[in-house]
């Protein structure tokens, strides 16, 4: 079974997701599970997971009552305010659906020293409670304190989203690839082969442009930590659906058997535990051209 590991779903206020700005105008409207399934479809994905796109626990209660009526939603990493004195008391309330396997707080908004806060770490501690992950969304400049971040919790799973936003659009890879073999010296780390193409210049970006990066991350974590992932809806402003996970889906072609089946789903399927997800037999592989 194929799992897209990162997709988002609104229904779109200008108020609550005022980080779309002009240039995304075409996100700027309602994007919904039904829509993804018919994405997902024509690439031939089975599941998803849900992650959270803003800072409101009503949105991780609306993801997952997305879950409930489209089964296809494997899991929903949502939000909770982790600095709050009344984090495990959230925590338990929503964990008590089956469906929430994670939670992320959009790090790459918050000043550099954020992952240093006391009040973030201690609710960091109380997840491994509930068994849940915590996605790490952070800019490139980001990654020594989440380097460090991540050492301070070495029983915590963690993926890193989009490759930790390399800076693809001017060029710029060998400090990058140093602070990602870094990261991924932690064994508690994954990644997710997500979010590339908008990291690119929107209109110009090639395969041949983003394979060095997949390389790396490749090389840095290996074929049983990385996870395909497609950004949907943002990475739209960037490419249709297909276009932009043919990106991994062709580059996939150059592993065995075993690696695509653990980059496309097996992975996945571990890292969150996912009991609803029933992995079928490898499928023959056919790249998208």
């Amino acid at each position: 079974m194929r799992i897209d590991t990162h997709q988002h779903y609104w229904r779109y206020t200008p108020d609550e997701y005022d980080w779309i700005d002009e240039r995304m105008a075409v996100i700027r409207r309602d994007c919904l599970p039904a829509e993804a399934a018919r994405e997902m479809a024509g690439v031939g994905f089975d599941a998803a997971i849900a992650v959270q796109a803003r800072q409101s626990i009503e949105e991780t209660r609306a993801l997952l009552a997305f879950a409930d009526t489209h089964p296809f939603i494997a899991g929903v990493v949502g939000w909770v305010d982790l600095r709050s004195s009344s984090v495990e008391a959230d925590l338990e309330a929503l964990a008590r659906h089956p469906k929430l396997v994670g939670v992320r707080h959009v790090v790459q908004g918050e000043p550099d020293d954020f992952l240093y806060d006391a009040a973030f770490r201690r609710g960091i501690s109380t997840l491994a409670t509930f068994n849940l992950t915590y996605d790490v969304l952070i800019y490139e400049r980001q990654f020594p304190a989440a380097i460090e971040f991540v050492r301070a919790f070495p029983d915590q799973p963690f993926v890193l989203d989009h490759l930790g936003k390399p800076d693809i659009r001017n060029g710029r890879r060998d400090a990058w690839a140093r602070q990602m073999r870094g990261l991924a010296r932690h064994p508690n780390v994954c990644c997710k082969l997500s979010g590339l193409a908008t990291e690119a210049d929107w209109s110009s970006w090639t395969p041949e442009l983003l394979r060095p990066y997949l390389d790396i991350a490749l090389d840095a974590f290996g074929p049983d930590r990385l996870m395909i992932g497609s950004d949907w809806p943002v990475c739209t402003v960037a490419g249709s659906y297909e276009r932009v996970m043919a990106v991994v889906l062709n580059w996939l072609g150059a592993c065995s058997e075993h690696e695509r089946a653990a980059m496309l789903g097996g992975n996945a399927q571990r890292f969150w535990s996912l009991p609803r997800v029933i992995l079928s037999e490898p499928r023959g592989f056919s790249p998208v051209v």
